[in-house]
């Protein structure tokens, strides 16, 4: 029960990171996005504590910022070491 719950809050917040992602590619493809919907603002929340920190400490590689890149990595980490405590595997 537990790991399924650790499963799904990782799923919604690697979603959240991926839709983040999304949402910034669209402006190049001329879709103005509103900083001001509730949905871009709730999903900006849900990933501005994560991405910053990886942000601070890795630049952006010309205008490609890996930033969402290692930090799914890192919650991938986390995650499985989270799994492992509560399964003892």
């Amino acid at each position: 029960m537990i790991v399924q719950l650790i499963n799904t809050i990782f799923d919604l917040i690697y979603l959240a990171i991926l839709l983040r992602i999304l949402i910034s590619w669209l402006p190049a493809l001329g879709v103005r996005i509103d900083p001001y919907n509730p949905i871009v603002r709730v999903l900006y929340q849900i990933t501005d504590p994560i991405l910053e920190p990886f942000r601070r400490i890795i630049p952006p590689i010309g205008m490609i910022d890996i930033s969402p890149i290692v930090a799914i990595l890192v919650l991938q980490l986390v995650q499985t070491l989270l799994i492992s405590l509560f399964t003892g595997y």
